[in-house]
């Protein structure tokens, strides 16, 4: 687990999902983490496993999606010398390594149907038979187990087991995306920012611009938390001037006029619609994207005003009536 992060957040629904997951770590039952790609799901699982009675025993990860289905259940449950080509050596499964702990299970939903037969009978018998062994070994485990995918509708596919469904929702925490708490993406941003310059010896952290501001709030954030973190780190490690607030925001760090051709024609992702964040002043907010565009571009171009015409595709004129317009004549080269 990446154990840089934290909880950072003051929106209501993202205390909420913590609070929650609070409540739920003090008891010994099976909990599932539900939420988009970078939501959290890992730190959640470590709370849970922090604040619950099995803090002092192991907390083991095995990412499901990691290993082919040939492995996954050797991974899961050990298996003996000579069980199969390879296994030259006895091994113990990550549910005997989290005896007395608690075993977090990503991307639960990939798992094999042979797996979850298992897995199912592991949590409701509390043992588990390595792969070669006859007799069954017992465990005490607290399973946490995380997913991006809705499982009632993969059981309605046949793609889930119902009953292990059932034995593992006892509890389930649906964390929510960072589009929907409102004031954290400043929060965080704040957060990544001066942790970035600290890193790089900066004496101070100049925070960002308002138009970089304006573009990191209007962002419709597709990989949450952990794309935050990078856009913001990438930005600041960019930034030339440590004495001068944050202008340049870059959300695709492929985003070249030198990207490969084919490359670029085979892997270009649908039109998406625009983000639509919450706005009560349609001018001011329009004035702050023009604003927060024209500083990121000065800075690509080194606050070359002529090569940030050319890039913008406005006349030398066109900019410069922009800048006098944003009084940011004075800030340009």
């Amino acid at each position: 687990m990446d154990r840089d992060n934290q909880f950072l957040g003051q929106s209501s629904v993202f205390l909420d999902s913590v609070e929650r997951a609070s409540r739920a770590a003090a008891l010994d039952r099976p909990v599932l983490v539900i939420g988009e790609r970078g939501t959290g799901k890992e730190l959640v699982a470590e709370r849970l496993h922090r604040l619950s009675q099995r803090w002092a025993g192991p907390l083991v990860t095995l990412n499901c999606a990691a290993l082919p289905e040939t492995l996954i259940e050797a991974e899961l449950f050990g298996h003996e010398a000579g069980a199969f080509t390879g296994a030259t050596k006895a091994r113990a499964g990550r549910f005997e390594e989290a005896d007395g702990g608690t075993l977090f299970l990503d991307e639960l939903a990939t798992l094999s149907t042979g797996a979850q037969e298992r897995l199912l009978r592991a949590t409701e018998y509390g043992e588990v038979t390595r792969i070669g062994a006859s007799r069954p070994i017992r465990v005490d485990v607290r399973i946490v187990a995380a997913t991006n995918e809705h499982l009632p509708a993969l059981v309605m596919q046949g793609r889930f087991r119902a009953d292990l469904l059932d034995r593992l929702s006892f509890e389930v925490i649906t964390l929510p995306p960072l589009r929907a708490r409102e004031g954290d993406v400043a929060v965080l941003a704040d957060h990544f920012g001066r942790r970035m310059a600290a890193e790089l010896g900066w004496v101070r952290w100049p925070g960002f611009t308002d138009g970089a501001s304006a573009m990191l709030r209007a962002h419709d954030w597709p990989g949450n938390v952990r794309e935050l973190r990078n856009v913001v780190e990438r930005a600041v490690y960019r930034w030339e001037d440590a004495e001068r607030p944050v202008a340049a925001i870059e959300f695709d760090p492929f985003a070249s006029p030198w990207r490969p051709a084919a490359t670029a024609q085979a892997s270009a992702p649908a039109p998406a619609s625009a983000p639509t964040p919450d706005c009560d002043d349609l001018r001011a907010a329009c004035a702050a994207y023009e604003r927060g565009l024209l500083e990121a571009a000065l800075a690509r171009c080194r606050y070359n005003q002529r090569a940030t015409a050319a890039a913008l595709k406005l006349s030398y004129d066109q900019l410069r009536h922009a800048l006098r317009r944003h009084e940011m004549l004075d800030r340009a080269g």
